[in-house]
């Protein structure tokens, strides 16, 4: 792994490697479960009959898109893009927008925007895959006796209810648990795979790209709509490009290439094989490549994989959702940092809490695997898309390989990306269309929310005014306001004066004997080194001055602005600041609808109405609670 505050390369650990293990790849580890199944699947309102020529099409096909999607685009590529450290398409996201800060440019704001659609999609995905991961799982006990039937529902319920309740733990502890439980996943799916591929050598002829292409060119009207179920191989891989942060690219790189693909490939062949043994095995072929008495284990087996598979996309939410929030495009929220020592595991509650109740619905609405299949398959082909038009551009703007070269590729991942992208849009009515719906209304909310952000930052700003005019005004009549002793603390946007100093000056008549006014700027790197933290500008004469500092933070970081104050000298303050009897200052806006233009009536209610999941200022920036008042002021969007 690279230590991105050194710069040098550190070991791979084996322990890092079994924690991304039970992280990473449960979404995609757990795919060979409903994939070929859901291609064959009879009620499909377009099934693939079940031949030998189309079986092996159908294998071949699954393996090279996992080849193409997964460990070419992703693994080989996509992960090697990061902004220190930090994957996933916000990471991409922020590239886009560090360099539109500095030459704004239509392609970068209409990239940005189809990024910022993406990651609603991904949000989408995160609620789909442990209702569908789960349940086909779960399942799994019809085989053993269909009489169980009606207990999956409930039960399934049951295990979504535990796994987030655990989620306040820890991405590490959560790995730790999960790492082992999925090396015995993926052993007994590679060994079920091989005894399935022993009925019928043959179809390791599937290897072969041409029973890949022979398939669509020959069958194109099969193919084209079998694209759909296929694609569920790939469900997972943005996953491991969005939980980059947590474990690094070399131990991700290292499961998917000597553990996870093989074992994947195997299973899928195996259950190929399977069917064509026997064509009655198409009922359930992956717990079906189990021996009888390795039935119940395994059941028990894949629910313990698919909860670990929802793991995946919970991590990768937790990312996404954090991201979006520094970077604007969502409130503040409460982030929880799980780790002392690995900055991207975090845990973020609201989202975990609105996750599991997006997922119990979907799991009560649909009520099988089978009724998920086409809305998963959407998000999926949707973020997958996004994710190479994004790493494209980066690459063409930040790579030194030859532009033919690049543009040969790209041409060639998004030909595929596309074409799976079209199949599914052909399931819209059979319930493609439920992550559209997520990920439009996930949309409206972070652009209405980055809009209304900026049109009350500038009414705040032109209430405030400039805080050198301001004080130069005291400067030029001290007696505006007694000073009394003691240190203010004032924590604002930018070069205004805070309106809670103004409150003071012009209603109270006081101000203190040392003032300092904050402004936090949240950088679109993930971590800002020490020597950057603090930025100091003194803005009146001697002692009885007013200090603006600026406190910088990455956008994985968490604020704590008594801790970066007190790396000050007394020498960059003008004397000690006396942190431990300071009084904090904060400025509540209370946000009102009002008849400025800017945005439409609705967004501005949607705004207001998502103002109110914001975290506590307090507690967000660190600050102690017994020494921070809240003075009020109001802002008519």
């Amino acid at each position: 792994m690279t230590d991105h505050a050194t710069g040098t390369r550190s070991p791979l650990r084996l322990a890092i490697v079994v924690g991304a293990l039970g992280v990473v790849f449960g979404d995609i580890g757990t795919s060979p479960i409903y994939t070929i199944q859901t291609v064959f699947n009879p009620d499909d309102p377009h099934p693939v009959p079940v031949s030998t020529d189309n079986v092996y099409g159908v294998v071949s096909l699954i393996f090279w898109s996992v080849m193409l999607i997964v460990t070419i685009t992703y693994v080989s590529l996509a992960m090697r893009v990061d902004n220190d450290g930090e994957g996933g398409i916000m990471a991409l996201i922020t590239l886009l927008r560090r360099w539109s800060a500095h030459s704004r440019t239509r392609t970068t704001a209409v990239l940005a925007s189809l990024g910022i659609f993406g990651a609603a999609l991904f949000l989408g995905d995160s609620m789909i895959t442990p209702a569908i991961s789960v349940l086909s799982a779960v399942e799994g006990v019809k085989v053993i006796d269909p009489g169980f039937e009606q207990w999956v529902v409930p039960t399934t319920a049951v295990i979504i209810v535990v796994l987030f309740s655990a989620q306040k733990f820890g991405t590490a502890a959560v790995g730790r648990l999960f790492g082992p439980v999925m090396i015995a996943w993926f052993v007994a799916i590679g060994a079920c795979g091989l005894w399935g591929i022993a009925l019928e050598p043959e179809i390791l002829r599937a290897l072969s790209p041409t029973y890949a292409v022979g398939f669509l060119a020959g069958h194109f009207h099969l193919a084209f709509f079998a694209l759909a179920a296929i694609v569920l191989s790939v469900t997972g891989a943005e996953a491991l490009y969005a939980d980059m942060g947590h474990f690094g690219r070399r131990p991700i790189s290292v499961g998917w290439i000597f553990l996870v693909f093989p074992a994947c490939a195997l299973s899928y062949f195996g259950q190929g094989a399977l069917v064509l043994d026997d064509r009655a095995n198409l009922a359930a072929p992956f717990f079906l490549l189990t021996p009888d008495w390795a039935q119940i284990p395994m059941v028990v087996l894949a629910t313990a994989a698919t909860v670990i598979a929802s793991q995946a996309v919970i991590t990768g939410a937790f990312s996404v959702a954090s991201q979006a929030a520094r970077l604007g495009y969502l409130p503040r929220l409460r982030i929880l940092h799980t780790s002392s020592s690995t900055h991207g595991q975090i845990y973020v509650p609201w989202i975990n809490w609105l996750l599991l109740v997006s997922v119990l619905t979907l799991v009560f609405a649909f009520r099988s695997s089978a009724a998920l299949a086409y809305a998963f398959g959407m998000a999926v082909t949707g973020t997958i898309t996004i994710t190479t038009i994004l790493f494209f551009y980066v690459a063409f703007r930040t790579w030194r390989t030859p532009r033919w070269l690049l543009a040969g590729g790209a041409a060639v991942l998004l030909c595929v990306d596309l074409l799976f992208l079209a199949a599914n849009l052909t399931k819209i009515v059979h319930g493609a269309w439920l992550p559209l719906v997520i990920a439009i209304t996930a949309f409206t909310v972070m652009v209405t929310w980055q809009r209304g952000r900026e049109l009350v930052t500038a009414r705040r700003e032109a209430q405030e005014g400039s805080l050198q005019d301001f004080v130069d005004g005291l400067n030029k009549d001290p007696s505006q306001a007694v000073v009394v002793r003691g240190t203010a603390i004032f924590l604002n946007r930018g070069h205004t004066a805070p309106l809670a100093l103004r409150a003071n000056v012009e209603h109270n008549h006081v101000r203190h004997a040392q003032v300092v006014v904050v402004s936090v700027e949240t950088e679109t790197v993930p971590r800002v080194s020490d020597d950057a933290r603090v930025e100091i500008e003194h803005l009146g004469h001697g002692h009885d001055g007013i200090t603006h500092v600026t406190v910088r933070f990455g956008y994985t970081e968490t604020p704590d602005i008594p801790a970066a104050l007190a790396t000050l000298s007394p020498e960059d303050s003008e004397g000690r600041l006396d942190l431990d009897d300071a009084t904090y200052f904060l400025s509540h806006i209370e946000l009102r609808q009002g008849t400025e233009p800017g945005m439409a009536m609705w967004r501005k209610r949607l705004f207001i109405a998502t103002s109110h999941i914001t975290a506590d200022v307090a507690e967000h920036f660190g600050l102690p609670r017994d020494r921070t008042v809240l003075l009020g002021s109001h802002v008519d969007v």
